[in-house]
């Protein structure tokens, strides 16, 4: 088994210390939490849906770092700041994905890094 690593060029600077994502063996691919980061590091404000649309050209940039796109992804996790703003970011997601119906959790949570609103973090097949 291999477990490689990596960063995107293109997608927004890690704010910890992890990786942008994860392929093992060679398919399958772990995205880091994605929040409302462009590439130059800085942060979008905005309501939830503008920070979820954000988010989702993220995990695009790292999913094509491997020609995949969000038709790979298996899993998402989805943290929201407050659930009161699940439909909203539901929207967005549900356009993000369109027909592809991914399985799905999502959590309430106390506090986001950079105190974002919301925050994505996906497993994606690759192959």
């Amino acid at each position: 088994m291999t477990i490689e690593t990596f960063n995107v060029e293109g997608a927004p600077p890690a704010v910890g210390p992890y990786s942008h994502a994860a392929v093992c063996t060679g398919t399958m691919m772990y995205l880091s939490g994605q929040v409302a980061l462009r590439a130059d590091g800085s942060f979008v404000e905005g309501d939830v849906q503008a920070q979820t649309r954000q988010v989702f050209e993220n995990i695009r940039t790292v999913l094509a770092a491997k020609g995949a796109t969000l038709q790979n992804v298996v899993k998402a996790t989805v943290f929201l700041q407050s659930m009161t703003d699940f439909s909203s970011m539901n929207e967005v997601y549900a356009e993000a994905f369109g027909d592809h119906r991914p399985t799905r959790s999502a959590f309430e949570v106390a506090r986001l890094p950079k105190d974002a609103l919301v925050e994505i973090e996906v497993i994606a097949c690759l192959g």
